[in-house]
Parts: structure tokens; C-alpha cells; sequence
């Protein structure tokens, strides 16, 4: 079957935080239900000197049916027992923005060039997942190198949401706002 139990995603195996840190690019998304970042997503992860990790990202949003601007958001990181697998608690640098409590799952990445994020936000009765997103990041805001695009497409599979991307593009909307 094409649905997984999302207890039975792998994520990533001794995943290191400290090398995770620094910026990525979402170059690829699949949106949740409601409002999301359409564009131009930027994430700079961190990790201060007790280990907690700390995420600020940007991206295009639209807002009010027709406003169009440039969001800033913040995230924190809980650990669980599973190095890759994380809470996160986000809110918007704006009011309007959305908060909340996510996972923040990752499924895999070489650090130096691709990550593969995933969050569930509502599981079925079935133990499959209702309402999720997920963003594919590159370090480099041209997208994925070619060599990268097949473990990628796998992961994707893996956590079913092959075919639910959407590509992020960048054209420096949020550098210049």
C-alpha cells in the first residue's frame, strides 16, 4: 500500500545536530492544510553551547487574500528519545502569523548538500498520516545536485508524499523586503 504508518518512518540514523546547523534552501515542499510559506524558504538552524537547536526561517507568504510579504518565523526544539526526531514550537515574528507545535522529523541528509524534513500533524485512526508537509532543503539555493535526486525520490516514497511536491523557487523576494 502506498500508506505508511508513521510509526514505522525511518529518520535519520545518529543524526548530528552541530553539522545540521547553518542555512538551508527548501527547494521542494508539500503543504499542510491552511496557511503555509508559498516561496523563497530559507531556514538558518542553530545549536547554542547546552545543545538545544533553534531555527529562524523565511519565506513568501500571502496574507488577507492579496498581501503579499515576506514572513519571519521562529522555531525551538524539544529532543525525544530519537536523535532525529524532534517538537518543535514555531510562532511568526508577526501576530498574524501562525504558532503552534510540529514534529520535526529528519528523514535523512549528507549535511553538506540535502536534507529531507518531515512532519506529521494529524495521524488517521489507521495510523497513517492525514495532514502533514514536508520540505526537501539544499545548501545551495540552485536546487539539488544531480546525484542527490535519486535518494531523495526514494525518501519521498518512503514517507509517502512522492508526487506531492511542489518546487520552491527562489528569486530573492525576502532579501530585498
Amino acid at each position: 500500500s502506498t500508506r505508511q504508518h508513521v510509526s514505522n518512518i525511518q529518520v535519520m540514523q545518529n543524526f548530528d545536530r552541530s553539522r545540521y546547523t547553518g542555512r538551508w534552501y527548501a527547494v521542494a515542499k508539500k503543504d499542510p492544510v491552511g496557511l503555509f510559506l508559498l516561496d523563497n524558504v530559507v531556514a538558518q538552524f542553530s545549536v547554542d553551547e547546552s545543545g538545544k537547536m533553534t531555527a529562524i526561517a523565511q519565506g513568501r507568504v500571502i496574507i488577507l487574500n492579496n498581501w503579499e510579504m515576506c514572513a519571519n518565523m521562529f522555531g525551538t526544539f524539544e529532543d525525544t528519545p530519537d536523535p532525529a526526531k524532534f517538537k518543535m514550537r514555531y510562532w511568526g515574528a508577526a501576530a498574524y502569523l501562525q504558532s503552534g507545535n510540529d514534529d520535526h522529523w529528519v528523514i535523512d541528509t549528507d549535511y553538506d548538500n540535502y536534507a529531507i524534513h518531515y512532519s506529521c500533524r494529524e495521524v488517521d485512526l489507521d495510523g497513517t498520516c492525514l495532514d502533514g508537509y514536508s520540505f526537501i532543503f539544499s545548501r545551495h539555493p540552485t536546487g539539488l545536485r544531480p546525484e542527490d535526486q535519486k535518494i531523495v525520490t526514494d525518501k519521498k516514497k518512503e514517507i509517502c508524499f512522492l508526487g506531492k511536491y511542489r518546487r520552491v523557487s527562489h528569486t530573492g523576494f525576502c532579501e530585498s523586503s
